[in-house]
């Protein structure tokens, strides 16, 4: 069960580079059929719109990420690879596109839910590491796009949690993006076993999970 109080959209309604820290040590919880998981969020990558080579938005608005354009608190979710899903905490202003991709996070209730549905995970530092695992983990698929993080109701719900220091905060590039492969917009948490390997991009891997 989540501690802390759920995000208000007025206060997820920022720059996705400054949404990102706040994202740190911020909670996700996520109820199916079987259970409750949650997540502590302890790595984030920033993704902007329209002035971002690597963004989903970048080419402008599309079906696939009208979510991403607000309003802000809402879950964009996408495909990648043809196998895996992504989930993002979508930021700025209605009508301005960005978002945060959930990179990785540590299990903090539900953890026999989550080993169930990563049995191949070596400890619980693994059970949530990489942003398709950590979707896994909680269940999320294509049914959650678009879903109301803000929301009582929602299957889907954010937390605050306990902030992180400033010191313990990290910065680098992005994982695999094969655009702006320097922009330092990826964060995490000093010390995390969860956080994931990063990976560099480059112009001839196909497009990172996109955003």
């Amino acid at each position: 069960m989540a501690t802390g109080r759920q995000f208000t959209r007025r206060e997820l309604a920022l720059d996705p580079v400054e949404l990102s820290t706040l994202l740190l040590g911020a909670v996700i919880e996520a109820t199916g059929p079987d259970g409750t998981v949650t997540v502590r969020l302890v790595e984030v990558e920033a993704y902007r719109g329209l002035d971002d080579p690597a963004s989903h938005c970048y080419r402008g608005k599309t079906p696939r990420n009208a979510v991403m354009w607000g309003p802000a608190g809402h879950l964009y979710v996408y495909f990648v690879y043809g196998m895996h899903f992504c989930a993002n905490v979508v930021g700025t202003e209605d009508g301005q596109p960005g978002a945060v991709l959930l990179r990785a996070g540590e299990v903090v209730s539900g953890a026999d839910i989550a080993r169930a549905r990563r049995p191949s995970a070596r400890g619980n530092g693994e059970l949530a590491k990489g942003p398709a695992i950590l979707t896994s983990v909680l269940g999320i698929d294509r049914a959650e796009n678009g879903v109301d993080l803000t929301d009582p109701a929602s299957p889907v719900r954010l937390f605050t949690g306990e902030r992180v220091p400033e010191a313990d905060i990290r910065t680098g590039p992005r994982v695999g993006v094969a655009m702006a492969m320097d922009t330092p917009w990826r964060f995490w948490i000093d010390g995390s076993p969860a956080v994931s390997t990063y990976r560099r991009g480059g112009k001839r891997r196909a497009a990172a999970p996109g955003r």
